[in-house]
């Protein structure tokens, strides 16, 4: 609820392009340090406390949200004539929830299984559901103008992807580092911040001088380009791989091409929307994202536990050693690393040639900005 009401003020609020820009790159510069003080105090705190104290501290964060808000937002208008799109909440909620979850059952029960295919069957059955209920209903939870402008839609399916395939990084790599090499949860969290910086200084980069100059697409595809490339890098780790070799550099270009995807996707999901629109363009970056985190971790697991379990079975005979389970858990993060290879220069070819090149500009009496039509 946070995260779009905080986009979406930044739509209402800032309507000067120059202006704009600063403020989403100010934006992505602070959630790139967000989730660089969540890494450092995630860390602390199970290493120190107990990994509950990651529950409890939200409730730190929230009482500063709820001060914040009430001090510094003032009153916004209601909408009149809104209600909640309660079958379209079920539909879509449902269709998400039969996907991640027939996703992950194929890491404990196999691709071939009934219950697999059927929680993915359904999964796609209810989206289509929820597509073509927001077509019929008065008050849509997404209406179609939303999603059929081809820009905004590149940008949600620019963030769906990047979530899909950062999550890589943000799970794997902390199991490599943790489990692996023995590195602590704090220390794990302090390996995590050169990607933190680029990410930051990106994002600040790419929305005040590369997007008014460039525009989305080419942000985009370098950006996913740049991902890929560093989960290529990534596929040289070793059971005993040390920090500076193998992996401060990829961390340090995925970061780059994490900050130029978030900060593009942040403005350009909310172009040339309505003030009555967004609330929901702001909230579909946000659930894009969320989305891809949650099928790129149940994939990936899926993947990295077929992978492990196939490379025991192909190089052990008896009892394996714990060296080479250490081996065979190397060899599941290297074809996870592939994977999110092949996503992230999949998501370049596709999502750059959703996204126009060159500046975009404000839309007036329904007609699209340049480089749009």
């Amino acid at each position: 609820m946070l995260a779009p009401s905080a986009l979406s003020l930044l739509t209402t609020t800032f309507q000067e392009p120059r202006e704009r820009a600063r403020a989403f790159g100010v934006y992505g510069a602070v959630a790139a340090a967000g989730g660089g003080l969540g890494l450092l105090l995630g860390g602390a705190l199970t290493s120190y406390l107990s990994w509950r104290w990651c529950m409890y501290v939200n409730l730190v964060f929230a009482a500063f949200a709820i001060i914040g808000g009430a001090l510094l937002v003032g009153r916004q208008r209601r909408t009149p004539g809104g209600r909640l799109d309660v079958p379209g909440v079920v539909a879509v909620s449902g269709g998400m929830l039969c996907l991640v979850y027939g996703f992950s059952n194929a890491a404990s029960h196999s691709w071939g299984t009934p219950l697999t295919w059927g929680l993915l069957a359904a999964g796609v059955a209810l989206l289509i559901v929820f597509a073509a209920w927001q077509a019929r209903t008065a008050h849509p939870l997404l209406p179609p103008r939303i999603v059929l402008d081809r820009v905004r839609a590149g940008a949600y399916l620019t963030i769906l992807v990047s979530g899909a395939g950062t999550f890589g990084v943000f799970l794997f790599l902390v199991y490599y580092m943790q489990v692996t090499l023995g590195y602590s949860a704090v220390r794990s969290g302090v390996a995590m911040l050169p990607m933190v910086v680029f990410s930051g200084a990106m994002a600040v980069l790419g929305n005040t001088r590369l997007m008014p100059r460039f525009g989305p697409g080419p942000m985009v595809i370098a950006g996913m380009l740049l991902n890929a490339a560093a989960m290529v890098w990534l596929t040289r780790i070793g059971a005993h791989s040390g920090y500076g070799a193998a992996l401060l550099g990829p961390l340090m270009v995925i970061g780059a091409g994490m900050g130029l995807v978030f900060g593009m996707a942040a403005a350009t999901g909310t172009f040339g929307v309505a003030p009555r629109d967004a609330g929901v363009a702001s909230a579909s970056i946000n659930t894009g994202q969320q989305l891809g985190g949650s099928i790129g971790t149940a994939l990936l697991n899926t993947i990295a536990a077929g992978a492990t379990s196939g490379y025991l079975a192909g190089h052990v005979r008896g009892r394996p050693t714990p060296e080479m389970l250490q081996l065979a858990a190397v060899h599941g993060y290297s074809t996870v690393f592939w994977w999110c290879a092949g996503i992230f220069a999949a998501g370049a070819v596709v999502c750059g040639a959703l996204l126009p090149c060159g500046p975009l500009t404000a839309r007036q009496h329904g007609r699209a900005p340049a480089g749009y039509e």
